[in-house]
C-alpha cells in the first residue's frame, strides 16, 4: 500500500514517530519538514516507486495524502 510506504519515509526522513503521519497530515506544518527534507523525501520518493517527481509538483504537494495521490497517478 502507497500510505504506509510513504509514511515509513517521512519516518526515516523527519524522525517522527508512525503515529503522527496521518493521511491528513500537512508534512510541512504537522510533520516538521524543510526545504532539504523536501528534497530527501522526492528522492527517496523517487528510489522507492521509481517515479520522477518533477520540481513543477513538488510546489504542489502539501499533504500525505498529496503525495500519495502522485505516487499512484505516476506509477508505471
Amino acid at each position: 500500500m502507497t500510505f504506509d510506504k510513504v509514511r515509513e519515509i517521512l519516518v526515516e526522513n523527519l524522525g517522527v514517530s508512525e503515529d503522527e503521519v496521518a493521511i491528513q497530515s500537512h508534512i510541512q506544518n504537522d510533520l516538521g519538514a524543510d526545504s532539504l527534507d523536501i528534497v530527501e523525501i522526492v528522492m527517496s520518493v523517487e528510489d522507492v516507486f521509481g517515479v520522477a517527481v518533477e520540481e513543477d509538483h513538488i510546489r504542489s504537494v502539501k499533504t500525505v495524502q498529496d503525495l500519495v495521490t502522485y505516487i499512484d497517478s505516476h506509477k508505471n
